[in-house]
């Protein structure tokens, strides 16, 4: 009966073991990460984890020197794009606070 219950928990714990990767970086760039990672309320292994599974999802990993825009951005330039032709949900050009404090009262 002990040895079922032990071969149990074996099968479990093998089951939901976690593993340890090593990888080399260096110093700065992991501090910022995990200070990122905290603000967002995530910890490095998180970030990590999140990043391996997207790479095994969509089988790309994508190195570029330049910043590349999100779908969601350009989306969001397309529209705002379309709106300044239009002068919709424009402001007002302002000299100083005062003017801009003025016109967000009046909303």
């Amino acid at each position: 009966m002990v040895r079922i219950f032990d071969n149990r928990i074996y099968f479990v714990y093998t089951l939901y073991m976690k593993v340890i990767i090593n990888i080399k970086t260096e110093k700065e760039v992991k501090e910022n990460a995990q200070r990122l990672a905290k603000e967002l309320g995530l910890s490095l292994s998180d970030v990590l984890n999140a990043s391996l599974r997207n790479f095994i999802r969509t089988r790309e990993v994508y190195f570029s020197h330049t910043p590349r825009m999100t779908e969601e951005l350009e989306n969001l330039i397309e529209k705002t794009e379309k709106d300044i032709a239009l002068n919709k949900n424009m402001s007002p050009r302002f000299n100083d606070a005062k003017e801009a404090i003025k016109y967000l009262d009046s909303l």
